[in-house]
């Protein structure tokens, strides 16, 4: 179960709010990119980064020539999936179907060489499922220039909208269609990369998708 604090207390549209922990591990696991907030020189900064989860800890990197993500400390992350948007009867009852989580905690830099490259490695395997496993993994330079947090997913929130418009009662009469605009995201055709050598095919764990 996801423990209640004071920044994860739903106030609003209270019966959105999930409270299974593992319906805050489906929607992180569902996602590609999370939204990183931080305080940096007094100023709120939202950074948009690939992640990666291992188990209760969200992991993030960047440059370590980052003075933003040498600064973070207490972070607020958020992954949101739009699943429709929902046109109602009224302007106001208009909505979107939704999922998202929404993280509060201490950015940890990473340390231990066996938990940074864990932990790079759950973010490429979030972008791209069995990648990690057939690229070159970083030399010791590039970890040099790599900077590795980890956020502990103690404190944590999740909020879920489906279903149809919530119109007034005398609404539903008016001659104005209603419903949801279902939105999908599929992934295309891969690309290779023009410099790609000659007799390398698409491997199954892109191809598949």
């Amino acid at each position: 179960m996801l423990s209640t604090t004071p920044r994860t207390t739903l106030r609003r549209s209270k019966d959105r709010g999930r409270t299974d922990r593992a319906e805050l591990y489906a929607v992180l696991d569902a996602g590609l990119i999370c939204h990183l907030g931080l305080v940096h020189d007094g100023a709120p900064m939202v950074i948009p980064t690939g992640y990666g989860r291992i188990e209760d800890t969200l992991y993030v990197h960047g440059s370590t020539g980052a003075t933003s993500l040498r600064s973070a400390t207490q972070v607020c992350v958020t992954v949101t999936h739009l699943d429709g948007i929902v046109l109602a009867r009224s302007a106001f009852h208009h909505s979107v179907n939704y999922r998202s989580a929404m993280i509060y905690g201490s950015a940890r830099p990473v340390e231990d060489p066996e938990e940074r490259l864990a932990g790079l490695r759950a973010v490429t395997e979030q972008l791209a499922p069995g990648q990690w496993d057939v690229v070159r993994e970083p030399d010791r330079k590039e970890l040099a220039m790599t900077a590795v947090l980890a956020i502990s997913l103690a404190e944590a929130s999740v909020k879920v909208r489906t279903g149809p418009p919530n119109d007034d009662d005398e609404d539903y009469a008016l001659p104005v269609w209603a419903g949801v605009l279902p939105l999908r995201v599929e992934w295309g055709t891969p690309v290779p990369d023009p410099k790609l050598r000659d007799g390398i095919p698409v491997p199954a764990h892109i191809a598949n998708r």
